[in-house]
């Protein structure tokens, strides 16, 4: 049962549980990395901000045009780690790879999931510059439009389905 459950066979309401547990194994490493780039790196948290405030962090005041590019760079890196094991998961377990040679597919998974995190990052900035927003928030607004562009793409254009 296992086997087929993993299998390429399943049928299409295991193949999207299969694809909401990638991709929420994806989106707990973009997440991660994320915020170690936000808290370690580029520093780009509020004292305000949600998870701050959770762990009881102190942060240092950044203004919002350098908290917008410093996110937007963090977010970047992020999208890099977690697409590349977004792509191997969703190959071996999720979608019947074959549609187009392995290198094409995986620049069409990169293409299409770089345009759709360019276009969440974009929300993401214009969130934070325009209304002030919390960086956690405008993040959540930026995964919930990555999202819905990438599994129709995947679904209907990179894979066979």
């Amino acid at each position: 049962m296992v086997r087929h459950v993993l299998s390429h066979e399943a049928g299409p309401v295991l193949q999207f549980i299969k694809y909401a547990v990638v991709g929420g194994l994806a989106t707990a490493s973009h997440i991660l990395l994320f915020y170690a780039c936000a808290l370690f790196v580029l520093p780009c948290l509020t004292p305000d901000d949600f998870l701050v405030r959770l762990l009881g962090l102190e942060v240092p005041f950044v203004a919002e045009a350098t908290r917008a590019w410093r996110a937007a760079i963090g977010n970047a890196g992020a999208f890099v780690g977690s697409n590349t094991l977004c792509y191997l998961l969703n190959r071996r377990f999720v979608f019947k790879p074959g549609r187009h040679p392995w290198a094409i597919e995986f620049l069409l998974f990169f293409g299409v999931s770089g345009l759709s995190m360019l276009l969440g990052t974009a929300v993401q900035s214009w969130l934070i510059v325009r209304l002030a927003m919390q960086t956690t928030l405008a993040f959540g607004a930026n995964l919930v439009a990555s999202l819905l562009i990438n599994y129709a793409m995947r679904r209907f254009v990179i894979f066979k389905g």
